[in-house]
């Protein structure tokens, strides 16, 4: 969760997109071309196109300085076909109910490509969190809370980290949902490893990406010793991904935030960068680097290209541009269905979202399951069960790609959305 003390001066110089862009619409793109090739009766497709909950909530909250705010808040479930819900919540001034609704699906999606008894949610407030201080923050979200209750569970829909919330947020979730005065850890997970956090967590999404891109690099017969990296945000993802494919032997020569991007052909050291974030808040001006805005970054000539921000940020005003080889999706959804097309046209493998960055939401899982039984497994038992579900989710999104000739984004779709469609068969509910 980023501070106001630590960001100091700095302004963003990202701007919104021009073009207009509602993440519903295509996610349910997305979902209807997997529902053509499989040929869903009529009956499944109605349950899977639209979420099952969309929750709106407003929020007072007393501010430090005496005044009061009233803040909205969303919780969406999307499906409960495989298991309860589960996503994160967000804190941002861009939050949007379309928004949770395309995050929930993709997330009901990820669940099911990774086989996991989970499907999808997500939750959102409208506010600035680095304009807010941590009281402020703290009591928004133990309102927040206090307004889902009744939808939220260990075996109804399970909170997360996400966007400017952290394991701090969680805690406070914790806290604001025990019962009987006893907290209950399974409600949430991400959490500190002293309330029953899992060991692992932190690195959990950018640990998944790097499995996933060495499979890749199998199957390409592509070493990533030596091969260019461009990053498009530097938050907990992109700094996690960073490392581990500078530890690779791969020269990232990009990197861009939420405040502005460097750039430099003899490579930048992520450890060394992720030492002036926690300093300064910002990328920007790390030394012997030169500005790069996010569309030269996404031009660029390299290897991998890591999107690992926000929503539609390859589109099709910049598709054409690209000349990474791979495009391994950090973020959710960002990449819009044009650009699909066009990198299709280029044979750019994308390496979609759902299977990509599935990584944060299986350790969440394991936290989960350790979190019922009281049990705990050692960092080295959740990475070697991370590693093995990635592994395992990639190769039978390959032989699905394979089976209908699709690209690699439509074969994760077609694999998940069977899945999901399968489960309400056999449940009958057909």
């Amino acid at each position: 969760m980023a501070k106001a003390e630590k960001i100091k001066y700095i302004e963003p110089v990202i701007k919104r997109r021009e073009e207009e862009y509602d993440p519903f619409i295509e996610a349910t793109l997305q979902f209807e071309n997997a529902a053509d090739y499989l040929d869903l009766e009529p009956l499944i497709y109605q349950r899977l196109k639209y979420p099952e909950r969309e929750l709106t909530v407003h929020i007072p909250v007393s501010l430090d300085n005496g005044n009061a705010e009233t803040f909205t808040g969303f919780r969406v479930q999307h499906s409960t076909i495989r298991g309860p819900s589960k996503g994160g919540i967000r804190y941002s001034p861009d939050a949007s109910l379309s928004e949770c609704k395309a995050l929930a699906s993709w997330m009901t999606w990820k669940c099911a490509v990774i086989n996991i008894p989970f499907g999808g949610g997500k939750g959102a407030v409208i506010c600035d969190p680095t304009k807010m201080s941590e009281n402020e923050l703290k009591k928004l979200t133990k309102q927040y809370i206090s307004a889902i209750r009744d939808i939220i569970g260990p075996f109804k829909d399970i909170p997360a980290p996400d966007m400017f919330t952290n394991s701090q947020t969680m805690a406070w979730i914790a806290d604001a949902y025990k019962q009987n005065g006893q907290i209950e850890p399974a409600v949430v997970t991400g959490k500190p490893i002293l309330l029953g956090g899992s060991l692992g967590r932190e690195n959990a999404t950018g640990t998944g990406l790097y499995y996933v891109l060495r499979e890749a690099s199998k199957y390409l017969d592509f070493s990533l010793a030596g091969k260019k990296v461009a990053i498009l945000g530097f938050g907990n993802v992109g700094s996690s991904i960073a490392k581990l494919v500078h530890k690779a032997g791969c020269k990232i020569t990009a990197v861009t935030d939420i405040y502005g991007g460097i750039y430099s052909d003899k490579g930048i050291d992520p450890a060394a960068l992720k030492e002036q974030v926690s300093k300064t808040g910002s990328i920007v001006d790390f030394p012997e680097t030169e500005p790069i805005d996010n569309e030269s970054l996404i031009s660029l000539p390299c290897d991998v290209l890591i999107p690992a921000a926000v929503e539609g940020q390859i589109n099709k005003n910049n598709a054409n541009d690209v000349k990474a080889k791979i495009i391994l999706e950090g973020a959710n959804g960002p990449t819009t269905l044009d650009a699909d097309e066009i990198l299709k046209e280029k044979e750019t493998l994308v390496i979609p979202d759902i299977l990509a960055n599935a990584g944060g939401v299986m350790v969440s899982y394991l936290e989960w399951v350790q979190n019922l039984q009281r049990f705990f497994f050692s960092e080295e038992e959740v990475l070697a069960k991370t590693e093995k579900k990635m592994n395992q989710a990639f190769w039978d999104v390959i032989k699905t790609m394979k089976d209908y000739k699709v690209s690699m984004r439509e074969a994760a779709y077609i694999l998940a959305v069977g899945r999901v469609a399968e489960t309400l068969r056999v449940l009958g509910r057909n």
